[in-house]
């Protein structure tokens, strides 16, 4: 992604279900949760390197000792970090008990983080909030056992106000400005209204239905709770994404699939997907359960998860994202009127490098169709050279653009800044006919453009090209999103910027003021989340007119080729992706009220030059 935007965020969540002496006798480590943990968050690792934290509870503890213990790191290496530390304190304990590894119940009294209950977290802060205080897990304590509980999640509430005030509670710091802080203080709520006289029948299904019904999101969310059970839990309209896998040994949870098949050495079909308003519950006495804990609702399923954010080396995001490549063929060779003999193909690196897979496998069909009929019509004919020359025809390859990971834009004054930003990446020279070829190059989505108008473009018409092709395999991004991804500012996606431009120049500026106008009148009546109003910026237009405006935004002045922008189409991506069909950021139509209300935030906070996210 050449503008990239942050993701919040990763789950790894471990219940041990033997004691910890059978792990050290069939593995040969009572180490072994704490070990695959790590595997879960370091193959996760793409989800969130802002910070990370990890929380752990020991089970049948004595009276009197600590049974839940909680590290946090912010951070670009926060998970080698917490795992250095865990490794700090078990060589410690062995220079002082040489014998200790092969006793765990020693292990489990003197170290910190030896349990049965495991719960990581990768976090990436949203709105700059990156210090600690901000990474999960997020901790409530209580003497009484069964009212303590750690918890973590990948999410973002739309009414945490709203539950504040249910609550009536009126925190402020870090509890008010973080979107855990109300689940957490909402579940923990319902919590200490359970009765728990008897920890062993604490109804953690029942405490989970009276506290979710409140949520307005999407997000995946796990708890450990000081008695020993504890949960993990998916949103009704299955948003954000979880896997899960469950044995006579273990259960395991994470956001991702490939990781818990990496991991524990799965195949595809032995990790199971958690479903929508579904929770797994593991008792203290280590009893499994999938329940329903809200009513499924439309399956709206983050799209982005497929586009960018999870790891291609899931088998079905891997095909999906070829899919999506090849959705786009027809596209571009529209663009370049079929002529592919002087077109050469790239990709922005690196997360569009599938996508770019796919989209050579459609060019290459059309290859293959031509050749075939010119060789059908003309088989009494045509000569053994040129049959030759026609078999031999391809797509045109070449890694046009190198990242340079090295390069940091340390300086600050904007003009030179920018200037250096145009190094960021490097260009393969030689690789073009100078006034002659056409440059198509696939990113994964285009969200502000910045870095492709101040540095990508710049850096490609170096080359000489007669025109450069962007080609995105996500549709055009127009609204923000509230349910787990960081683009919550109307003003930075520039398919709003061209909605707006467009509006301008058509002598249409007057719907700008109109919608502002529907948006404070619908704030006044307490009705903001009935309807998105800002869908009524782009009504105007077609998808083909904004993405027109937008390649006129991203060719600078410096920049001798034309330059185009091709877009994924909503019914191309849904062709790709056919189980993931959330689609809030590119069509508005969100899953949630709140998200109504966000959109309709975010534009008055535009039009009133107000920072801040619209919830």
């Amino acid at each position: 992604m050449s503008d990239a935007i942050q993701h919040e965020c990763g789950l790894a969540y471990i219940r041990l279900l033997k004691p910890l002496s059978f792990y050290l006798r069939k593995y040969g480590t009572a180490f072994y949760g704490l070990n695959k943990l790590y595997l879960l968050m370091e193959k996760q690792h793409n989800r969130g390197q802002d910070g990370a934290g990890l929380a752990t509870v020991k089970l049948n503890t004595e009276p009197g000792h600590q049974f839940m213990h909680r590290i946090r790191v912010s951070g670009a290496q926060a998970i080698s970090q917490i795992f250095q530390k865990i490794n700090e304190e078990k060589s410690e304990m062995e220079l002082m008990y040489p014998e200790i590894l092969q006793h765990p119940g020693l292990m489990k009294g003197y170290m910190r983080f030896v349990g049965e209950v495991m719960l990581g977290h990768l976090r990436y802060g949203t709105q700059g909030k990156n210090n600690v205080e901000f990474c999960h897990p997020f901790i409530k304590s209580n003497i009484n056992p069964t009212r303590n509980l750690a918890m973590a999640g990948n999410f973002n509430l739309v009414n945490t106000d709203e539950l504040f005030e249910m609550l009536n509670q009126h925190p402020s710091g870090t509890l008010r400005q973080s979107d855990l802080g109300a689940m957490i203080e909402t579940i923990h709520y319902y919590l200490c209204m359970a009765d728990d006289t008897n920890p062993a029948t604490l109804n953690i299904e029942g405490i989970l239905k009276q506290a979710t019904t409140h949520f307005d999101g999407g997000f995946v969310f796990s708890g450990l709770i000081g008695n020993g059970d504890s949960f993990v839990m998916r949103d009704a309209n299955g948003i954000r994404p979880c896997y899960y896998y469950q044995d006579d040994e273990i259960v395991v949870a994470a956001s991702e699939r490939a990781a818990i098949m990496t991991a524990f050495n799965l195949t595809q079909p032995e990790v199971k997907k958690l479903e929508p308003g579904h929770a797994i519950i593991v008792s203290a006495a280590g009893e499994f359960k999938n329940v329903e804990i809200l009513p499924p609702q439309k399956h709206t399923a983050c799209s982005f998860e497929r586009i960018y954010f999870s790891r291609g080396s899931d088998p079905d995001i891997y095909r999906e994202r070829m899919e999506l490549g090849r959705n786009l063929a027809g596209t571009v060779l529209k663009a370049v009127d079929n002529h592919l003999k002087n077109t050469i193909v790239s990709f922005i690196p690196n997360t569009a490098e599938i996508a770019f897979y796919g989209l050579i496998k459609g060019l290459e069909d059309y290859l293959k169709d031509i050749v075939l009929q010119k060789i059908l019509s003309r088989r009494d004919t045509m000569t053994s050279d040129e049959m030759r020359e026609l078999i031999a025809r391809r797509v045109r390859i070449e890694k046009i653009a190198i990242k340079d990971v090295k390069m940091r834009t340390f300086i600050t004054e904007d003009a030179s800044r920018n200037e250096m930003v145009q190094h960021v990446y490097d260009i393969t020279y030689g690789t073009v006919t100078r006034g002659v070829d056409t440059l198509v190059v696939i990113d994964d989505s285009i969200v502000r453009g910045t870095t492709l108008r101040e540095s990508i473009i710049k850096m490609l018409d170096r080359l000489g090209p007669k025109r450069i092709i962007v080609v995105s395999s996500a549709p055009q991004i127009r609204y923000p999103d509230c349910y787990g991804i960081d683009m919550s500012r109307m003003g930075d996606f520039i398919a709003f910027q061209a909605a707006i431009g467009l509006l301008e120049d058509t002598g249409q500026a007057n719907i700008i003021q109109e919608t502002y106008e529907k948006c404070r009148e619908a704030h006044a009546a307490g009705k903001l989340d009935e309807q998105n109003l800002v869908k009524g910026i782009y009504q105007p237009f077609t998808a083909e007119e904004v993405s027109k405006k937008i390649a006129s935004m991203l060719r600078h002045s410096e920049v001798n080729a034309e330059v185009d922008v091709i877009y994924q189409s909503i019914e191309g991506l849904h062709d790709a992706c056919p189980h993931n069909k959330g689609d809030w950021y590119f069509t508005g139509n969100y899953p949630t009220r709140g998200g109504n209300r966000v959109a309709n935030r975010a534009f008055m906070k535009y039009m009133e030059k107000a920072d801040g996210r619209g919830y």
